[in-house]
């Protein structure tokens, strides 16, 4: 199981975060829509997708309109969809209407789900030092424990790190932990294996 690739669509028209910091991974893919008479992001946001570079995008809406900016990040989440149909596909928004296409999406398999902030999606809620360290710290605990018994694939682990944290976590924070263990090279992974080089017991 390779770490999913987490797309986050933002409207911004809706919702303007002070900054993305917590999107600063290299799963992440950032898409801000942009409403046609907004003229002004905030420097810490342009700053965190600069900082991301091509995994992230502004998409500037041409017209105005009742749901514009809707209907354009609608029409991307299906684009997505087709290429990249393994992707987790998080809408940025205080727009409920968004809640129907999503349980759409899941009835056709497509993992996808709306949050009214960044920090509310499940992979940055992982990733945040106050809300997963003592998960992190809890996996790291049992993969020491388990010695020349570790997990040796991906999906191995993903599967090693649910049971441990007793079935708590969504799939996309599980992927979230993965990555966090090979950001800190704490695991190396070679296409589906993986190998182990955890830091030491405090």
């Amino acid at each position: 199981m390779a770490t999913r690739t987490q797309y986050v669509l933002i409207d911004f028209e809706n919702v303007q975060p002070d900054a993305l910091a917590g999107l600063d991974a290299e799963h992440f893919r950032v898409l801000l829509f942009v409403g046609a008479s907004q003229t002004k992001i905030a420097v810490d946001v342009a700053a965190c997708l600069q900082r991301l570079g091509d995994r992230a995008e502004y998409i500037r809406i041409a017209g105005n309109g009742p749901n514009a900016l809707d209907f354009h990040i609608a029409f991307h989440m299906g684009l997505i969809a087709a290429r990249d149909p393994d992707a987790f596909l998080h809408v940025v928004s205080k727009d409920t209407g968004f809640d129907q296409l999503i349980q759409h999406l899941k009835g056709r398999k497509v993992f996808s789900k709306r949050s009214v902030s960044v920090d509310d999606i499940p992979a940055v809620k992982a990733a945040a030092p106050n809300h997963g360290s003592d998960r992190l710290d809890r996996v790291l605990a049992d993969l020491r424990a388990r010695g020349a018994s570790r997990p040796r694939t991906l999906q191995t682990l993903a599967n090693t790190i649910k049971t441990t944290l007793q079935g708590q976590l969504t799939d996309p924070e599980v992927d979230a932990l993965v990555e966090t263990l090979r950001s800190r090279g704490w695991i190396a992974v070679n296409a589906t294996k993986v190998t182990y080089a955890l830091p030491p017991a405090p």
